[in-house]
Formats: structure tokens, sequence, C-alpha cells
């Protein structure tokens, strides 16, 4: 099985679990997917795509009835890395690929580090040559590992890794292994894991995975308009981008600053603390905003902590303190969605995220600038 890593992080030198890098395939322009998109919505899938992350989160029980926690993010995390989801390739209604995706031929020529002759074992059939092997279809796989674990998910009676539904399928059984609980981070990080032996290459993944699973819980917004649902459209969109002390300006994300009280250090981390981030988002709607979550409570009509989130509207700041009804402790800051939710990006080692406010202590009532 292949995978394709981050940017900053190289390929592997060996098949580890029958994995490789198609890495290697972006470094020689071998596989042409569209590159790496930012963002991590629902909105950068191809529908057909989609559906059939979907489709196989549903087939995947008949296959691997004892596997857990199978959900779409986690196959468009994979596909993601992989093959950007086969952006700019033509998908069917019957989920066909075409043109199909080749990563580069596994010979050993050291062309954007590969240095591992694989042999053929398809004759050409999956990959389109008998000279070697090399990875296919949206989801990478070596013609070897699709032998394995390829299944008809189409209803065609071929399982063919060119074809999104039967790719999708067979990555899910592939990460379900004997029985995954892939509820468990340890579980999930671990089939990651297997599918490409690096933990670059698992970092990655999973950064994605969290960025869709954000997705897939949207809250309601259904009559939210104009400034307001502009500045919470772009909170929102930063879901899954992860907590960096003293990250994120008003042209998104950025590296952080050492360190938090806690000793986190955000030098290395590309993302957003809490006022980053509504710094950020309110930027979007052209309001400037001062950078620390004190000096942003007072920016707009304070909203008293005695009238609980009934007081708040949606785009209002949400306010939390060492000491509530001292506005000198304001320490953090959200933005309010409605419904008791908010916009929230809470410590280190977490990501962007909807959370309600009663999850953070010292609720400080809010600002209203809209």
């Amino acid at each position: 099985m292949v995978a394709l890593l981050m940017f900053a992080a190289v390929c592997c030198a060996a098949p580890v679990g029958n994995a490789i890098s198609a890495y290697v395939a972006l470094k020689t322009g071998a596989l042409e997917a569209g590159g790496i998109a930012e963002g991590g919505s629902a909105a950068d899938i191809p529908p057909r795509m989609l559906t059939a992350y979907k489709k196989a989160v549903q087939q995947a029980g008949t296959h691997v009835p004892k596997c857990r926690g199978m959900r779409w993010p986690v196959l468009a995390g994979i596909a993601k890395v992989e093959s950007n989801h086969a952006t700019g390739r033509n998908i069917a209604g019957n989920g066909d690929i075409r043109p199909k995706i080749y990563g580069v031929l596994l010979n050993g020529s050291g062309a954007g580090g590969n240095t591992t002759v694989f042999p053929d074992t398809d004759n050409g059939r999956w990959d389109g040559t008998a000279n070697g092997e090399r990875a296919v279809g949206p989801f990478q796989f070596l013609p070897s590992t699709w032998e394995s674990v390829g299944k008809d998910a189409s209803g065609d009676h071929t399982a063919d890794p060119h074809n999104a539904d039967d790719a999708a399928l067979g990555a899910a059984i592939y990460l379900c292994g004997n029985g995954r609980d892939l509820t468990q981070r340890t579980q999930l990080r671990s089939a990651i894991l297997q599918y490409n032996h690096s933990n670059a290459y698992v970092t990655n993944v999973l950064g994605w995975i969290d960025q869709y699973t954000a997705a897939a819980n949207s809250p309601d917004l259904k009559g939210v308009t104009g400034t307001v649902r502009t500045v919470i459209d772009a909170a929102l969109s930063q879901r899954g981008v992860p907590y960096s002390w003293g990250g994120g300006t008003a042209n998104g994300a950025a590296y952080g600053i050492c360190c938090s009280p806690g000793g986190k250090s955000g030098a290395h981390i590309k993302g957003f603390d809490c006022s980053g981030l509504t710094l950020y988002a309110y930027a979007k709607a052209g309001i400037t905003l001062p950078r620390v979550a004190a000096a942003q409570a007072g920016s707009g009509k304070r909203i008293p902590a005695a009238l609980g989130t009934s007081g708040l509207r949606p785009g209002d700041l949400v306010l939390f303190a060492t000491a509530p009804g001292r506005d000198s402790t304001i320490h953090h800051v959200g933005i309010y969605l409605g419904g008791g939710q908010m916009v929230n990006a809470p410590r280190p080692g977490a990501v962007v995220r909807v959370d309600a406010v009663h999850t953070m202590s010292g609720f400080a009532g809010g600002a209203r600038l809209l």
C-alpha cells in the first residue's frame, strides 16, 4: 500500500508493512491529482468522492464485522493526502475515475526518493506496466496489496482500484484490520501507520481527519446572515487547525511563540490561539481587533455574565476569566454560534473546534461588536 507524505516529510525507504510513499510521485510530477489544497471542510471534496467514502462506511461492516468507528472523515483524511480526492479527474456516476491515477514506477531509480525496487505482480493490469509496480487509484494502492483487500463496491462485479467506490471500500477494509476500534486514538494511529510507516504521514492524515470530523458536525446557522455570517463562516473554516500559543493573524494561521503558562511553545506550530482566531474571523468582516482576549473584551458592548448564554447572539465574543467580574483577568475568548455553542481554540494540543460554552470554566459574559 502506498501513501503520500506531507510536503515536509521524506518517503519511506523500504516497504514496512507493505507501505511505500507515493510522495515521490508529487516530486517527479508523475501524480497529477490537483495538488494539496488548504482548507478542510467537506466542500473541498468532490461530491462523488464523498458519496464513495460514505458508501464504504456502510459496506465495511459486511467485510470486517468486528471493526468499530469507521467514519467517512477517516477515509477522507487518507484520500486527501494520497490524491487530493482525485481532484482534477473526471469521476463518472458509477465511480470510475479517468484519467487513471498512477504513481511513479517503483524501480529504484532514485527519482523523487524512489530507492526500492518493487517487482511487477499484476502484469500491468492495474498499474499499466509490466516493468515494475506503481501506486494506483485515489487511495494509492500497490497492486499486490489491492489483491488482498480489493472488493467490488460499485456492483459491476469487478474490484477496481481506479473506481471510487471500490477503492474507498478497500481502504476501509485495510484500515479496519482484523477489527480495530477506530474511535480509540491509539488504534486509529496504528491503522494509519500501517497504511504508511511514517510518523509524519500519520500526523498529516490525523490533521485532515480532525478537520473533516469538525466539518461533519456543523452547527445549525439558519437565519444567520450578513456580517455575522461572514465572521462565523471564517471561524468555522479553520476547524481542525492546530492550537498554537501566540499563533494567528488577520491573514490566517501563523506560527506562534514560546511559551504558554504551562510551558507549551507555539513556535513550530502553524495555527491559532483563541484570540488569534477571533482576530482572523473579524478581520474577514473588515473589523480590526486587539491581539489579546482581555483587550478584545473592551472592543464592543459588554454582555454581563449574569445573563448566561441567553444574553448572547451569534457572532458575539464569548469571554472567560480567572476571576469572573474582573475584566482584567479575562484570558480566553471564543465566537458564539447560538444554542450554547461556540467556535473555540481551547488549549495547546487541541485544534480549533465547536465546543459547548460550558466546557470552559470562568464564563465572563460576552462582547458584541456586530
